[in-house]
């Protein structure tokens, strides 16, 4: 269950949804108009954006960065706006999609790191703010009250 007072958190959330939904549609429209990708920080993320690793099961990872984002603001917008939409039963879900999340993010920017040893601005932000809705996540639920929920329900 969310606390009472976690308002801020929720609209933190649903706003590092809306900037990463931005960051990955800024990646997305530079790759389909087959623009160069500026770094603000030099480092060298055109490459980085078109390599092997830029797919995820055929699937370009902006692409599924826009989905992720997009379901993040989405929930959370109701959330925020319709707080007994959240279901007793999906109470974890946003949880493990956050985490999975972060944990992708990790794999990306390990692959730029150790594989493609270049480096996207854009996608450690991207990842940066993945790893901040996983953090404002965690904070937004309360666990016990979920524990005793769900083992009432047992």
């Amino acid at each position: 269950m969310l606390f009472p007072n976690d308002l801020l958190i929720r609209i933190m959330i649903l706003v590092f949804g809306l900037c990463g939904f931005m960051v990955a549609k800024h990646i997305r429209n530079h790759k389909i108009k087959n623009k160069p990708l500026i770094c603000p920080i030099r480092f060298d993320c055109n490459t980085v954006v078109n390599s092997d690793y830029s797919k995820f099961f055929g699937i370009p990872v902006e692409i599924l960065g826009m989905i992720y984002y997009a379901f993040v603001a989405l929930i959370y917008f109701f959330f925020i706006f319709i707080p007994s939409s959240m279901l007793v039963g999906l109470i974890i879900f946003p949880i493990i999609i956050c985490l999975t999340a972060v944990l992708f993010s990790v794999y990306l920017i390990a692959v730029q790191i150790f594989i493609l040893k270049k480096g996207c601005s854009w996608c450690v932000v991207s990842a940066c703010i993945s790893f901040f809705i996983f953090i404002l996540t965690i904070f937004a639920y309360d666990f016990d009250s979920v524990a005793q929920i769900l083992l009432s329900k047992l």
